[in-house]
């Protein structure tokens, strides 16, 4: 009995497992609509916001977000092993507000983009200007450092008015 239930039971953690894989993909995607919406009043670009942010750290993510109905551009930071989160003015490029990053998802995603900065040769804003340039008419709205196969990366989302594209640019 137990040699059917084992199989069973394995089968349906997957398919849940795959299941919020694609509600977590679904739900990033559903965001970009609000964020396309309001991007046309930032004057700032998420280089610029990267820029601000090294005054905190190294940048080893940033995006602009619709949080609790607020636009607003994060930028995370690395700097002697601890992170944090930093808002910058999307009209003003002035880093508003600092907050360490001490636990949860925050935390490990952090030192996640952390460990894969530490392999890169180039910065974020470098990858996201490059990832610009080959996307004619697309302005990156993220950028989020990576470890694939090793090799830090750089995942670049960029949006055309509602049309939405990723990019990957190598950091090393």
């Amino acid at each position: 009995m137990w040699k059917q239930r084992v199989p069973l039971m394995m089968a349906m953690s997957l398919i849940g497992l795959f299941t919020s894989i694609a509600y977590a993909d679904e739900d990033e995607k559903q965001n970009l609509g609000p964020v396309a919406k309001l991007m046309p009043t930032a004057k700032v670009t998420l280089q610029q916001g990267l820029t601000a942010a090294e005054q905190k750290g190294k940048p080893i993510s940033g995006k602009f977000e619709v949080d609790e109905g607020h636009f607003q551009l994060s930028v995370y930071t690395s700097q002697g092993g601890k992170y944090a989160e930093n808002l910058v003015d999307y009209n003003t490029g002035v880093v508003t507000k600092s907050e360490a990053i001490t636990g949860g998802d925050d935390l490990k995603e952090a030192k996640e983009q952390s460990e894969a900065m530490g392999k890169a040769k180039k910065s974020l804003k470098a990858a996201v200007d490059e990832a610009e340039r080959q996307n004619a008419g697309y302005r990156a709205v993220s950028v989020e450092a990576e470890l694939k196969n090793g090799h830090g990366v750089a995942v670049v989302t960029l949006l055309k008015g509602a049309q939405s594209k990723t990019a990957s640019e190598s950091l090393e």
